[in-house]
């Protein structure tokens, strides 16, 4: 009873903040709605980026795989603090002097806007086809696993998830439709703090049981019981090879912190320049010390349940359920549903700017009044949450876990769009017809690759592994990762292919003039004097973890 009392009496704790602090930004206006009214301060920013990034997916996936795999992982989290760094120092300048709402629309300037209409729809398949059902799925299994509903409910498994995963995301639905990306950003900032502090719990009461009351105890045992889980240099038949690291590796956090819509429209609801990188180098540096929360509990997990679970995700949720004092539960409860709903709540406010700004005032009503966009952004927000809820008990059934499924069908959007962002930064003369064929050419090779390709040659590796007698599991996984090359290396080769394509393009038919980019006094573009000085720190920070593994 006292679980249910805190969970509820917390969400509704955070609801009441949220409203109370939006209740004066006027979001029938598109800046209102879509960008906060441009008011986000530093740490609202930097707690909103960690919390829509570090949702249920990110950690029970994240920890699902550590469970397997060890530390390896956190090569996700920690490289992802380099790729923020850049996005501050750099981009972040360039995206903020043009004073734009949407990625697209930096498209549509440099290119067009039939690119920026292809670019909209990948943004939105992925969102609906991936990432949103990734979330929705995720959490629900985390609540399922560590309330034991079926059980409590007196339902099977699947039936337990659908209520779940429809449950979630009609709360989301009303949280994201009705409130704005404020009400979004301010119970983020709320939700990250709890969901820090309630993240840190979990490793330090693992630790406690296995160290029988003393967490050092508990570091060693779990050192020398399991030294092959401390090794950051993945096989070739793990989930992230070492060598990827310096391949798709970093292109992939360079599109989730640098081009991604659903990520940077909190860092373009900013005041100013200055606390958008101040927000953005903040988050870098808590995201660095993220591995504690979403890759340490997945190594307890195995010691305490001596690898004897059959599904790697369920790691994170069992772990709680086994270590977390009763009274604790009902509250972090109540924040892991926080960091739940700001994910979803974060792509469908997303997905609704992009509809709304970036194929509603052009295809569908040219002379659309703010308030009409912000109505059709809501309406198709809607229909694309309704979506997502539809497909995402159908991941139950992906055979490499959450996470690994969740990246590698990332590819089919993150790398196309990354390629047209990055000919767009550093070139003035290529053409709109090259960032087309460069989209349309790295959505259609990847998918080859990895769903017609990639299958033919490790069926073909396995049944002659078979006719050879093989049956060893470690030897047929090794069999199994070099029949066909790691999809972060797939990335990196046909993001170099397309770069080169649509770099051949501009050369035999480039623009008629230079690209000259559009800048605003939306806001001050006035940079933070210590972004460069603290983005060096942190990098440093982060190279030193391989050192030390």
């Amino acid at each position: 009873m006292l679980s249910i009392v805190s969970f509820v009496g917390f969400t509704l704790l955070v609801a009441l903040i949220a409203w109370y602090a939006t209740r004066s930004t006027n979001e029938k206006s598109a800046d209102g709605y879509f960008l906060a009214g441009r008011s986000l301060g530093a740490i609202t920013i930097a707690g909103s980026l960690l919390l829509t990034n570090l949702s249920a997916e990110q950690i029970v996936g994240l920890n699902g795989q550590a469970f397997t795999e060890g530390v390896l992982v956190m090569a996700w989290e920690t490289l992802a603090a380099i790729a923020m760094i850049i996005t501050a120092v750099f981009l972040l300048p360039r995206y903020m002097r043009g004073g734009i709402t949407t990625i697209p629309q930096f498209v549509a300037d440099r290119f067009d806007h039939g690119t920026k209409a292809i670019l909209t729809a990948l943004f939105l398949s992925g969102y609906v086809i991936v990432v949103i059902p990734s979330v929705l799925y995720s959490g629900s299994l985390a609540f399922s696993t560590m309330f034991d509903l079926p059980s409590l409910l007196g339902l099977s498994d699947t039936a337990t998830l659908w209520i779940c995963v429809w449950s979630i995301g009609i709360i989301g639905i009303i949280y994201a439709i009705f409130g704005g990306l404020k009400a979004v950003a301010v119970s983020d900032l709320i939700n990250s703090i709890g969901l820090l502090i309630g993240g840190l719990l979990i490793p330090v009461f693992g630790l406690l049981a296995i160290g029988d009351g003393s967490i050092s105890d508990g570091v060693s045992i779990l050192w020398e019981s399991h030294p092959e889980k401390f090794n950051v240099k993945g096989d070739v038949d793990a989930s992230i090879p070492f060598g990827t690291i310096f391949t798709g590796m970093m292109l992939v956090q360079m599109f989730y912190w640098g081009t991604n819509q659903v990520i940077l429209q909190r860092v373009f609801g900013a005041k100013n320049l200055k606390e958008g990188q101040k927000g953005v180098i903040l988050a870098a540096l808590v995201k660095f010390l993220i591995p504690i929360i979403v890759v340490l509990p997945g190594i307890i997990a195995w010691h305490i349940f001596e690898g004897n679970l059959d599904n790697p995700d369920q790691a994170y949720p069992k772990l709680v359920a086994t270590v977390l004092p009763a009274a604790f539960t009902g509250l972090f409860a109540a924040v892991l549903f926080g960091a739940i709903l700001s994910s979803f709540n974060s792509l469908l406010n997303s997905s609704a700017t992009l509809f709304g700004f970036d194929l509603y005032r052009q295809y569908f009503k040219k002379n659309a009044t703010e308030l009409e966009t912000v109505k059709a952004g809501k309406m198709f927000g809607l229909v694309l949450g309704i979506l997502g809820m539809c497909v995402a008990p159908l991941i139950a059934n992906a055979p490499q876990g959450l996470f690994a499924w969740l990246q590698e069908a990332n590819g089919c959007y993150s790398i196309p769009i990354l390629t047209v962002i990055v000919i767009g930064f550093f070139t003035k003369r290529v053409p709109a017809i090259a960032a087309k064929i460069g989209v349309i050419s790295g959505v259609v090779l990847y998918s080859i690759s990895q769903f017609i390709i990639k299958p033919y040659f490790v069926d073909n590796a396995l049944t002659e592994a078979a006719q050879n007698g093989i049956t060893d599991a470690k030897a047929l996984s090794v069999i199994q990762a070099e029949a066909y090359p790691h999809f972060l290396h797939v990335m990196a080769i046909l993001f170099a292919l397309n770069i080169i394509i649509m770099l051949v393009i501009g050369k035999l038919h480039p623009r008629e003039t230079d690209y000259q980019p559009m800048t605003t006094d939306a806001v001050s573009v006035e940079p933070w004097k210590y972004a460069f000085i603290a983005g060096a720190a942190i990098t440093a920070l982060v190279l030193s973890t391989y050192l030390i593994f």
